[in-house]
């Protein structure tokens, strides 16, 4: 099994952004713990918190200005095994639905967007309340979770009333999960984790704002969307084709084009659906719905 060839092969597919960030993450993740074990043994464990330095965001503001990558590497890195499951785990349930929706490009940018807030609320409240000035110079941020808040809220945002089946507590709507998480998160804003959870809280919000801006007609993911396409472009180097046939009763060469003669769902036509989904469900959608609601989906894809 080559496995090299398998994440290739994940990056080169499109319409496959959730899988893709959970292979970052985990390879990371897999890295950092290899080199911590291997170092620590070896008595170089300096060694390893210097490469952390270099991917943790710290909370100084003096210290953000000389490391301004922190703001992204942040929120591909773990140490704890429980932290990278439990990440992984909201982020592929509500991805799937992010995904689905409105596409794979858009999840990426949702994800990347909800680490940016993420991460400048942690350092703006971190800088300015004086509550924790006498932890800013200790503290750094990492892990996903400001991604993965960025998606939850934006599931929750899309489709309120989608419903997810819980041990032990049954069917429970995923808004009144998100508005749990986002409760938690804020009611530890003052515990020993307080710079994780505020970064929990400015995902949470873009996660809102973006699905609010997306009904409105506005993507505040564009520049994310050419940004995840040139990385993966980079797994995929297959050339361009260009077919051509030749009409054997004319000297003339022309060249064969496809047009599709569907026009494209407006955003109106897509919130209605959608709206239908949370309500009733998908399966109450007519066959119609359903084949807009797809091509809808394929054109969001990367």
């Amino acid at each position: 099994m080559n496995i090299i060839e398998d994440f290739k092969n994940s990056f080169s597919r499109t319409g496959n952004g959730l899988n893709q960030i959970i292979i970052i993450n985990v390879v990371v993740f897999v890295v950092l713990k290899v080199m911590q074990v291997f170092l620590t043994l070896s008595g170089y464990s300096d060694i390893y918190s210097l490469c952390t330095e270099y991917l943790f965001m710290p909370a100084s503001l003096q210290n953000f200005i000389y490391k301004p990558w922190t703001i992204i590497t942040y929120a591909f890195s773990h140490e704890d095994f429980f932290h990278i499951i439990f990440n992984m785990l909201f982020m592929y349930w509500f991805g799937m639905i992010i995904s689905e929706f409105i596409g794979s490009k858009r999840f990426i940018s949702l994800y990347v967007l909800g680490a940016l807030a993420g991460g400048i609320t942690y350092l703006i409240l971190y800088n300015t309340i004086p509550y924790f000035s006498s932890k800013l110079s200790s503290t750094v941020l990492l892990g996903a979770s400001g991604g993965v808040y960025a998606i939850v809220i934006g599931a929750a945002t899309l489709l309120p009333d989608y419903t997810f089946y819980l041990l032990f507590l049954g069917p429970v709507r995923i808004k009144y999960i998100a508005l749990f998480y986002v409760f938690l998160s804020f009611a530890q804003s003052i515990g020993p984790n307080a710079g994780g959870n505020l970064a929990h809280l400015g995902g949470a919000l873009i996660g809102f704002i973006y699905i609010w801006q997306l009904r409105r007609g506005n993507d505040l993911g564009k520049p994310m969307h050419w940004m995840a396409a040139s990385f993966a472009s980079l797994f995929n180097h297959k050339p361009k084709m260009k077919v051509t046939y030749r009409n054997p009763t004319s000297s003339f060469e022309t060249t064969k084009t496809t047009k599709t003669t569907n026009e494209d769902i407006s955003q109106a036509e897509l919130d209605m659906i959608l709206d239908k989904i949370s309500k009733y469900g998908y399966e109450k959608l007519t066959k119609d719905e359903k084949q807009k609601l797809f091509k809808a989906s394929q054109s969001a894809n990367i």
